[in-house]
């Protein structure tokens, strides 16, 4: 069908740049969705998971599929690890065909399909998921992927609509974080948040000791600056011209500074791509210089930038009807005393609500699991050796890990259970899973002190942790110094 001139308004004819990155960057992170889901679904949530998904469905009983939080193809089709799996590596093909570019050089309804598919794939896996999927950025990625499926083809400019259907994700984002803070812990109000959160974060990176040692004053700084880029910046993304552009990349160095100093799954490096769809072309040809004119530059094959097909327009003018309906409950939930915080209002997880660390955790307290091959675990003689996780500080003399965009979910949980929350089913399990010596469970792991065998007992125990001071590590080259809190369950076997 010709392109049809009266629906010219439609084009956003100076974001080519942004579609791309768009397309391509949240194809990205799905793919990385992917590959974390197939390397740890099955040991978390498998047939012989911590907490197997057919366990979940045959609770939910014949309406399960009703009954979940969400609709799910495991719900009508029954779940099993093989059906995981080939569910994992067709979102990990398709994701990867659209970094490469192909989807977007067929007609429109071809990168809608997919990212379509992408999106009922990874719902699919998040509605099952349990508490190994509860994360807001996990509800952020099928959002994300539905938005983006309706920014078309390489051979029509980009919808307008769409793109502001985009910034009205990124504006939830940071703006719902920022009230967070505002209305939760006291440490936001008087500027003191950051002199904590590096060291107590759930998964601190290599940098993260060399940002806690900063001076206080540059911490108070760091908690001004997020109130501003998360407060007053994102109404800026709805001004139009050099604006927009210069918000978003406030945002982007934001989020950049949190990738450099922490991991945080996918949530900063979403957000980075989320956000740079509100650069103009015009502003990266002025900041870059290099850049030819698009859309013919971007080598996408790209054809008519006149218009686009009737039939597509109504299909975005129809799918922004649907985002605007879907605003009204987040835009309520903003406005609200009391407001939720990583919250889906349909079953489909679109038009969410987000936010993050309303309160900041002042102590840090790990939980240590270790076992002894010895008969008598009281015993002088018993050596216990401690299980180590691959994003928790465990060995003081480690140096922590940049892991993000993968998703450790494992350990992530693992900094949850201090704060009140120890006697997790999913716990109970991990303990029996290493007094058994379970190889999927051990290959969650960073190490296995006992190489593969079972050993006779296991016994998990608190330790404050805080990172070294600048004295203490050129004395110890110690990064953490820790201490005994208490213990959390006393030596166990399997039989007990």
């Amino acid at each position: 069908m010709e392109a049809v001139a009266w629906l010219d308004w439609l084009n956003a004819r100076d974001y080519w740049i942004a579609r791309e990155i768009l397309q391509r960057g949240v194809a990205a992170i799905a793919v990385i969705a992917f590959v974390s889901t197939l390397n740890q679904f099955r040991p978390l949530l498998g047939e012989h998971g911590l907490l197997p998904v057919p366990r979940l469905l045959a609770a939910r009983g014949s309406g399960g599929a009703r009954r979940l939080r969400g609709p799910s193809l495991f719900a009508w089709w029954g779940y099993s690890d093989p059906k995981l799996v080939a569910v994992a590596w067709a979102g990990i093909v398709l994701g990867a065909s659209v970094v490469l570019g192909l989807p977007q050089l067929g007609p429109p309804w071809v990168p809608l399909i997919v990212f379509l598919v992408l999106w009922t794939l990874y719902l699919s896996i998040v509605v099952v998921g349990q508490t190994f999927y509860g994360f807001g950025w996990e509800m952020l990625l099928c959002e994300a992927l539905f938005t983006v499926a309706f920014l078309g083809s390489a051979h029509e400019p980009p919808p307008l609509l769409v793109l502001i259907a985009v910034w009205w994700l990124v504006f939830r984002l940071e703006f719902g974080a920022g009230m967070i803070k505002i209305r939760g812990g006291r440490e936001w109000r008087d500027l003191t948040a950051l002199m904590f959160h590096h060291e107590t974060q759930p998964m601190p990176g290599p940098l993260s000791r060399q940002a806690h040692l900063l001076p206080p004053w540059f911490h108070r700084c760091e908690v001004v600056a997020n109130h501003v880029a998360q407060l007053v910046v994102p109404f800026l993304l709805f001004v139009p011209g050099p604006v927009a552009s210069v918000a978003a990349a406030i945002i982007v160095l934001t989020q950049l500074w949190l990738i450099v100093t922490g991991n945080f799954a996918w949530l900063n490096w979403l957000t980075v791509v989320l956000a740079a769809s509100a650069v103009s072309d015009s502003a990266w040809r002025w900041a870059l210089g290099w850049l030819p004119a698009v859309p013919s530059a971007l080598g996408s094959g790209a054809r008519d930038a006149s218009g686009i097909p009737l039939w597509w327009g109504i299909v975005v003018l129809a799918a922004s009807a649907l985002f605007l309906w879907l605003a009204i409950a987040p835009l309520r939930n903003l406005l609200a005393r009391r407001q939720l915080m990583n919250a889906s209002f349909n079953r489909y997880m679109l038009g969410n609500a987000y936010g993050a660390f309303g309160t900041v955790t002042k102590r840090r307290v790990e939980i240590v699991v270790a076992g002894t091959l010895a008969a008598d675990p009281d015993s002088p003689e018993a050596e216990w050796r401690e299980y180590a996780f691959r994003g928790k500080p465990g060995e003081v003399h480690r140096v922590p890990r940049w892991f993000a965009p993968y998703h450790l979910r494992l350990d992530w949980l693992m900094w949850f259970l201090p704060l009140g929350r120890f006697w997790e089913p999913w716990f109970e399990t991990l303990l029996v899973r290493l007094l058994e010596a379970d190889r999927p469970t051990l290959r969650l792991l960073a190490h296995d002190p006992f190489g593969g065998a079972p050993p006779v007992w296991v016994r998990v125990q608190a330790w404050h942790y805080r990172f070294s001071t600048r004295a203490e590590f050129h004395e110890t080259h110690a990064r953490w110094v820790r201490t005994l809190d208490f213990e959390v369950v006393e030596p166990m076997r399997l039989r007990d």
